[in-house]
């Protein structure tokens, strides 16, 4: 797996197993300009790296949406063409939160397909710890917005314990966050048209989405910039033998 700094080393092969799609599909993305081309290692062989991985994501979430391959192509088109996984895992998450809860009754190999990797039974314990996955009578009851993000959680080395913890935390504040704006949009609506709330309604979702990811991201920036630069590890006095 590579990293946002590291260089690519995914085969053409192994980005599309990892992403869930056809070698063939990987193929058509390029030549339309929805995915970079692969950066050329020894013997001319295309390596593909996260970004590559990210953008493939993004694509599946936006026809998940119902957009057409022209709107996929108009919604790329509008990115920075430098973006890293991470910002483009920003922007899935953006989409993603347009559309209904999707809970479904996967099977253990469309729940691999779906969150774009081998799932090992540790794998699914953690999954199932964070809410994202419930299992069921041979098959898993998988929330289908949240998988990606909860596949990517899995390279995170925090106990499911720490996951619990964090999920428990965000649930409430961003339900309390919800609550709050939903009173101040409604005094603002009050008066309007049911038809008008409607459409105000329509129109402030992916708003606020985006307003809150972004505002949460930079503060969870500022929070990580202040812890220091070396591990308490690395910071504690080495002990004199003897």
């Amino acid at each position: 797996m590579t990293t946002d700094t590291e260089e690519p080393t995914l085969t053409i092969d192994e980005l599309a197993a990892r992403a869930g799609v056809t070698v063939r599909t990987v193929r058509f993305y390029g030549t339309k300009g929805l995915l970079p081309p692969p950066v050329l290692g020894p013997r001319r062989v295309g390596r593909y790296g996260r970004e590559h991985l990210a953008r493939l994501a993004l694509i599946e979430e936006l026809q998940h949406q119902g957009m057409t391959l022209a709107g996929i192509e108009r919604y790329l088109r509008q990115l920075p063409p430098d973006l890293s996984a991470h910002d483009l895992a920003i922007h899935r998450a953006v989409v993603a939160s347009w559309a209904p809860e999707t809970v479904k009754r996967v099977t253990r190999e469309e729940l691999e397909r779906r969150a774009g990797r081998a799932l090992a039974d540790e794998d699914v314990e953690r999954l199932v710890a964070m809410g994202v996955v419930r299992p069921g009578d041979g098959e898993f009851e998988a929330d289908l917005g949240l998988l990606r993000l909860g596949a990517g959680l899995l390279d995170v080395p925090l106990s499911p314990e720490a996951i619990f913890a964090a999920r428990k935390v965000l649930l409430e504040h961003s339900r309390a966050a919800a609550r709050e704006l939903s009173q101040l949009f409604r005094g603002e609506v009050a008066e309007r048209d049911a038809r008008d709330v409607r459409s105000l309604s329509a129109h402030m979702h992916p708003l606020v989405v985006q307003a809150l990811l972004t505002a949460f991201q930079r503060s969870l920036k500022e929070e990580l910039g202040e812890w220091p630069a070396e591990s308490p590890r690395e910071t504690r006095p080495s002990r004199q033998s003897g």
